[in-house]
């Protein structure tokens, strides 16, 4: 062996990278003064594609495999460098590591709230989060497009260019759905593969795929979400009327534990027959053993200790000419807070204009 032959030899090297950090797009092999020598081994994995620049110019890209450099399989950097004597000199190279496997579970979010027009709720602000995942497809793209230089490029270096490329895009998306809002949490599927047709083609334009984009949640304003549980409960308990009875029955022991003396102590009396007369009536238009509308909202009243009720404002009347309901009598419907003597509740105050106060010392 002569003198340079044994000289080659010992500069034959391997070019190859591990990855370990589970994050890292591309990786720039480092070398002394970029020097690679003739039939130097390249090795690129599964997952891996190799990239070689030579003086800021893309040259040729080795796919998974194990290669012995020579003018053979160097076709574009040959070209591009122009050696007339063969390749058996060291040339100048740089070698980028392009990971082409998938890199899941980066997160993305709407950027503020997205105002939507709902038939049912009319203007909403709503929001979204969720997650996406891609990979390198065009490795040259993506070194020209994105990296530059960069010796070491991570999924954290593009990460907020990605997530606020999606968060603008679904802004657009979700007005466009057509889809009501109470239903949207039941299409998050459909959601995340119309966002994923819309933005792919942005993403192609850097060299990436958008292998995944989920939708994970949609969140509504609290006036919203709260009218959908009231309609819930509606349903669940049959009509209308039914649900105002439930709500009187849910409220009254709430004003019954409210301080306010005589007025609580009345609401004591009457709560027992109040619960039962309400919870009785919302079964039996659950269980459609009625079918007549429910009657109008009235009053009732606390006459002898005991809960009378409701009254319409006539029966009132009859009652306050009758003598067994006055001006202290404690009443009460709903939307009142607690029982309240009839003399200081407006409406039923003007019933007592014909009626003469009692008798002095009486």
């Amino acid at each position: 062996m002569g003198f340079f032959d044994k000289v080659r030899a010992e500069f034959i090297d391997i070019i190859e990278w591990i990855d370990t950090t589970g994050n890292t797009l591309v990786y720039r092999f480092e070398r002394y003064d970029n020097e690679i020598k003739y039939e130097a081994k390249l090795v690129v994995r599964e997952g891996q594609q190799a990239v070689f620049v030579n003086e800021g110019k893309l040259a040729d890209v080795f796919k998974p495999g194990t290669y012995t450099l020579t003018t053979q399989n160097l076709p574009i950097l040959t070209t591009l460098k122009g050696w007339k004597y063969g390749f058996h000199s060291p040339f100048k190279a740089e070698v980028y590591f392009c990971s082409t496997r998938q890199f899941t579970n980066l997160k993305w979010g709407t950027p503020g709230a997205v105002t939507m027009r709902d038939k049912e709720f009319g203007p909403v602000r709503v929001t979204s989060f969720g997650i996406y995942s891609i990979r390198v497809k065009d490795p040259s793209v993506f070194i020209r497009e994105i990296v530059g230089t960069d010796g070491n490029f991570t999924t954290e270096s593009i990460e907020d260019n990605l997530r606020g490329k999606i968060g603008m895009r679904i802004k657009e998306v979700l007005p466009e759905t057509g889809i009501p809002i109470i239903d949207m949490e039941s299409k998050v599927m459909m959601l995340g593969q119309m966002l994923k047709d819309r933005i792919a083609p942005s993403f192609e334009g850097l060299g990436l795929e958008l292998a995944e984009i989920q939708v994970q949640d949609i969140g509504l304003p609290q006036e919203v979400e709260a009218a959908i549980d009231k309609a819930g409960a509606i349903k669940a308990v049959g009509n209308l009327g039914a649900f105002t009875q439930y709500e009187t029955a849910a409220s009254i022991p709430a004003a019954a534990s409210n301080p306010g003396g005589t007025a609580a102590a009345g609401v004591g009396i009457g709560m027992g027959f109040a619960m039962a007369n309400q919870m009785t009536q919302a079964m039996a238009d659950q269980q459609g053993a009625s079918q007549s509308p429910p009657p109008l909202p009235g009053f009732y009243a606390a006459i002898d200790g005991k809960q009378a009720g409701p009254f319409s404002m006539d029966a009132l009347r009859q009652k306050v000419l009758a003598g067994e309901i006055g001006r202290d009598t404690l009443v009460w419907k709903s939307g009142m807070n607690e029982w309240t003597a009839a003399g200081q509740v407006p409406e039923t105050a003007a019933l007592f204009q014909d009626v003469p106060p009692p008798l002095p010392g009486k």
